[in-house]
């Protein structure tokens, strides 16, 4: 029988960090989950869906201190059930948007950017229950957080992991260069080890040219023919002349319009490559994506907001679905992960999955460091 190795989730959106995690094994050991946190009730819904184990659905401050919460009663047992067994592996991707450069960078000006700190609580909270803190940390954010503020975020993040004993590591990751998932995405992963001798197994983060994968043209267009369906007709997804008058303008109308742009757009002549991606930027221009691979899908990408990726099919131009952009994450959509329809009997807006989606980890590439760690946990 497998060694178990419990892990514990804040944040946890729609489960990435944890589908990781839940993938990632070898001969000896495996990781269980023994909760998950997460407030938002759409990504709760899509967790649900897909989970059984523990979710403790709220604000992760009333779950740690039930009694400064309006719902005492709900959260004391949320309370409960976070600290009912020790953890080996606690992880997260804290909330992003206070350090994003797709936001506004307000860093630990935004409350969203204290909700770090939780972890901190957290660990503490387990140490004066069960004289145990977890032995690992797993932490995944935005490329900026490492630069935010020049650098002083990070310092202050690091410092209060050191404080509370870890021995920290991190490095930023872009999923197309160690995953076959086709995005652009750097994130900065950022591991705790609260024991030396398992801070000097993990190398992983002093070799990783050793874990790349580089791939040619062909060979990406292979993994989008996997992940894109070609055939796909619905036509909410198309952008047509009819519905988006602005972005099909021909040079005569730019010409002879009386309320002249500064920039003329038209799709058709700039989308012109099947099983490449193309970035529609905040309305203002279109560019092909010169790595072959899908820009680094957002939050708001639903809404019609900056970097929406667009793609060239045999029935016009159109943007991702919803199950497309979860795949684009290593989502198995369809193969034994369930995007939900509806939610409190009422339909399940695509633009949440959007945002889900663009909010959510590459799962492959959660995979491979959790199975580096359980290498040298096991």
């Amino acid at each position: 029988m497998k060694r178990k190795i419990r892990v514990g989730s804040l944040f946890a959106g729609v489960g990435g960090i944890c589908l990781g995690f839940l993938n990632a094994q070898n001969s000896e050991s495996e990781y269980i989950l023994s909760w998950a946190n997460e407030i938002d009730e759409y990504a709760c819904e899509t967790y649900r869906t897909n989970f059984s184990h523990n979710l403790l659905e709220g604000d992760v401050n009333s779950v740690l201190h039930p009694e400064k919460s309006d719902d005492y009663e709900r959260y004391s047992k949320l309370h409960e059930k976070i600290l009912s067994e020790p953890i080996d592996v606690l992880n997260g991707g804290f909330p992003c948007q206070a350090f994003s450069i797709a936001g506004d960078q307000r860093g630990f000006e935004d409350e969203r950017g204290n909700l770090f700190m939780s972890f901190i609580d957290l660990i503490n909270q387990l140490y004066d229950k069960f004289e145990k803190k977890p032995r690992i940390l797993f932490l995944e954010n935005v490329k900026n957080l490492k630069s935010h503020d020049k650098g002083r975020t990070y310092e202050v993040i690091k410092a209060e992991l050191e404080n509370c004993g870890y021995i920290i590591k991190e490095a930023v990751l872009n999923t197309m260069l160690y995953s076959d998932l086709p995005q652009n995405r750097e994130r900065i992963y950022i591991i705790g080890f609260l024991n030396q001798e398992d801070a000097d197994k993990f190398l992983m983060f002093d070799n990783l040219s050793n874990y790349q994968i580089r791939k040619t043209s062909e060979e990406r267009e292979e993994d989008i023919k996997r992940i894109i369906d070609y055939s796909e007709d619905e036509k909410s997804y198309f952008y047509t002349r009819d519905r988006y008058p602005h972005y099909f303008v021909t040079e005569e109308e730019y010409v002879t319009s009386s309320e002249k742009k500064d920039i003329r757009i038209n799709l058709t002549e700039s989308i012109t490559e099947m099983y490449q991606f193309y970035q529609l930027r905040r309305g203002q221009y279109v560019r092909k994506n010169q790595s072959d691979v899908c820009p680094t899908l957002t939050a708001n990408m639903g809404t019609g907001g900056h970097n929406v990726p667009l793609i060239l099919t045999p029935q016009g131009i159109r943007k991702l679905t919803p199950a497309e952009t979860f795949k684009l994450q290593g989502f198995p959509v369809g193969q034994g992960y369930t995007l939900p329809t509806k939610i409190n009997g009422k339909n399940y807006g695509n633009s949440n999955l959007y945002k889900q989606a663009g909010n959510a980890v590459s799962v492959p590439v959660i995979k491979l460091i959790a199975e580096e760690i359980l290498n040298i946990i096991k």
